[in-house]
């Protein structure tokens, strides 16, 4: 019983994997019967299963619009008199399947059906018999959409349903594989640039204290395990308090970015030739420092960037564009400070009898960066001398020989 329970299971995910893969994105074109401003294509969401949607707008018909939100379409008895002769009609969501609206309208000679939704769009399903037995198109729009389309075209619509065929190459990935792989270089970049310098000054000054503005924290594997089980938490805690903690996780963000946007831009405010002056003497926190009057104002600017996301980032027209900028400042903020310990490993060489004849290896540090190491070189047979290899950027060495 327990294992044809759970094969029952298993068909319900697959039937619903499939019905959400059947579903697929299109646009309706919707332009005004008096002339009014040009057409604006809205997105929708159907099943080709039900009917196929042309791939140019020019073999899409166009349409009249009925407006029919004031009704589910559920029963014959929300029908109009005249039907939907020719048209597109416009109906709610409701409380019925998807099946029993189409049928409905494609009876009283509709042309298409769109559905109003004001929750997350659903997929259009049904079953084979049914899809069999319906001819038009069935898509969901989503309730803001209407309203913008009765704002800007008013009531008086046409319509056209299509699906525009997908391009092989999604720029938009192109565009989102540059910024991420530009924020991981530029942030390695910086943070072994950093390093270099700190270790030269280090020299510089006989191996004196280490000393720097900003110091780079050394994350350990207790560290990485608090901070596992911290994210894991916070996860739990959303999924029961979501409502209330995402506010929270918009804070931090919030906070965050700030201060990854402030750490970024500090170096170039730093080269401005104006603005060098300092605050009065106080004992405020912070404050006490004296700090330059144009990296209060930096500060002040960051902040203010962060304000005005956290406030209007349901914008959909420009508030991705601070999120993105945002998330890519922290992110290099802490690929900059944050820097993983230097791990030693060993591994065998060819065997080479050392002073005490054991057998010689090579000792280096692992990820993240490589630090030179030594190696063995021969300069003929039974003669072995030790080399310095190639350094690379930002590491410690962790072990002597």
């Amino acid at each position: 019983m327990a294992a044809a329970a759970a094969l029952a299971r298993l068909a319900a995910a697959f039937l619903l994997l499939m019905v959400q893969v059947a579903c697929e994105y299109g646009m309706v074109r919707v332009v005004s019967e008096t002339g009014g401003p040009r057409g604006k294509d809205y997105c929708i969401l159907y099943n080709p299963q039900w009917a196929h949607l042309p791939h140019d707008l020019s073999k899409a018909s166009l349409l009249q619009l009925r407006d029919w939100t004031s009704s589910v379409l559920c029963s014959p008895a929300d029908l109009p008199a005249t039907g939907f002769s020719n048209q597109i009609p416009l109906v709610a969501r409701g409380n019925c399947t998807f099946y029993e609206k189409v049928r409905l309208a494609q009876g009283s000679g509709a042309r298409g059906l769109l559905i109003v939704s004001k929750e997350t769009l659903v997929p259009p399903g049904g079953n084979k018999t049914q899809y069999e037995e319906i001819g038009i198109p069935v898509a969901l729009l989503s309730h803001k959409d209407v309203l913008d389309v009765f704002k800007t075209f008013g009531r008086a619509v046409r319509v056209a349903l299509y699906a525009p065929s997908e391009p092989l190459l999604d720029y938009n990935m192109v565009i989102i594989f540059i910024m991420a792989v530009g924020t991981v270089a530029l942030g390695g970049y910086w943070a072994g640039s950093r390093d270099v310098k700190r270790r030269y000054m280090k020299h510089k000054r006989d191996d004196g204290p280490d000393k720097q503005e900003d110091e780079a924290v050394d994350v350990t594997p207790v560290m990485t395990c608090v901070f596992v089980v911290m994210c894991c938490s916070m996860l739990v805690l959303l999924y029961f308090f979501y409502d209330h903690l995402v506010y929270v996780i918009i804070g931090i963000f919030c906070l965050a970015s700030s201060t990854g946007l402030y750490s970024c831009l500090s170096p170039l405010v730093q080269r401005l030739p104006f603005g060098k002056c300092r605050i009065w003497d106080n004992s405020l926190p912070y404050f006490h420092k004296r700090p330059q009057v144009r990296m209060l104002l930096l500060a002040l600017f960051c902040v203010a960037v962060s304000v005005v996301w956290g406030v209007f980032r349901n914008e959909d027209q420009w508030a991705w564009v601070l999120q993105d900028a945002l998330g890519i400042a922290f992110c290099l903020y802490t690929l900059k400070t944050i820097r993983l310990t230097a791990a030693s490993f060993r591994f065998p060489c060819t065997p080479c009898p050392g002073q005490e004849g054991d057998t010689s290896v090579l000792e280096s540090t692992a990820f993240p960066l490589v630090q030179p190491v030594r190696m063995l070189r021969s300069r003929g047979p039974g003669v072995w001398t030790q080399a310095v290899g190639p350094a690379a950027v930002g590491s410690r060495p962790t072990a002597a020989w």
